[in-house]
C-alpha cells in the first residue's frame, strides 16, 4: 500500500473532462524522502519510513539526527511508516505526488479542527428544552442523564458537553483530479480533515485500491 505525508493548503475548484466545476482540496505532497526500509529480516515486518517537511536540525534530538543522517536527509518535521508499501524503494530515494495519478481514489487521514468546548446543543446535536412556560434555564441543557432504578448508571456513551474537535479521522474513496509534478500538489475531490497548514495522511485506498501494473 503506497502513501505520502502532506500538508493541506486549501480548497479550490477545477474542471473535469465533461466541463463540470469539482471542488477540490490542494494538498503538498512532497517531496517525501525515504529515511528506512524496514524488512522481515531485520524487523520481521515490511515498511518504508517516509520523511516530510525540513526542520532546522538545533530542534531535533541528536538521536533523530543521526537517524536521519543515515539516508542523507536532513531534518524532517513529520515522520510516518506506511507497511507493505508496494514500490521498489531504498533509503535516500525522493518520492513525490506522481506515485499516484488521476482517477486513482486515495483515502485521507487528518486531525479535525478543535472547537473548544462546547454543549450539547453544539456537540450532539441535541434539540434542548421548550421554550415554554415555566421553562426556566434549561433552553440548552440536556436534561436528566439517570436511568431511575433500573439499571442504575448512566449509559455508556452518554452524549455530554465537553471537548469538541480535534479528533483523528479518515475520509475514505476521495479521487485524484490532477496531479501536477512539478508543483508538488495532488488536487483531491471533496474535503480533508483539518484546517490549512495542518498535516495529513494520503494513502491508497483500502477499498479502492490501484490495479496492479501490467507486466
Amino acid at each position: 500500500m503506497i502513501g505520502l505525508i502532506g500538508k493541506k493548503l486549501g480548497q479550490t475548484r477545477v474542471y473535469d473532462t465533461a466541463g463540470n466545476a469539482v471542488g477540490v482540496t490542494v494538498v503538498l505532497a512532497g517531496p517525501n524522502r525515504v529515511l528506512q526500509c524496514r524488512t522481515m529480516e531485520t524487523d520481521r515486518y515490511c515498511a518504508v519510513q517516509l520523511g516530510f517537511d525540513e526542520q532546522k536540525p538545533s530542534r531535533v534530538s541528536k538521536a533523530l539526527n543521526g537517524h536521519f543522517k543515515k539516508s542523507g536527509s536532513g531534518a524532517v518535521k513529520q515522520v510516518r511508516e506506511f507497511r507493505n508499501f508496494s514500490l521498489t524503494v531504498k533509503a535516500g530515494d525522493v518520492v513525490g505526488p506522481g506515485i499516484f495519478s488521476a482517477g486513482d481514489y486515495v483515502d485521507a487521514i487528518g486531525v479535525t479542527k478543535g472547537r473548544g468546548f462546547a454543549g450539547v446543543v453544539r456537540r450532539w446535536k441535541f434539540r434542548g428544552g421548550n421554550r415554554s412556560h415555566g421553562q426556566k434555564g434549561w433552553y440548552r441543557r440536556p436534561g436528566a442523564i439517570g436511568c431511575r432504578s433500573t439499571p442504575g448508571w448512566v449509559i455508556k456513551g452518554k452524549g455530554m458537553p465537553g471537548h469538541m474537535g480535534q479528533r483523528q479521522r479518515t475520509v475514505q474513496n476521495l479521487q485524484v483530479m490532477a496531479v501536477r509534478e512539478d508543483d508538488q500538489l495532488l488536487l483531491i475531490q471533496g474535503s480533508i480533515p483539518g484546517a490549512n497548514g495542518d498535516y495529513v495522511i494520503i494513502r491508497e485506498s483500502k477499498k479502492n485500491p490501484k490495479a496492479p501494473a501490467k507486466k
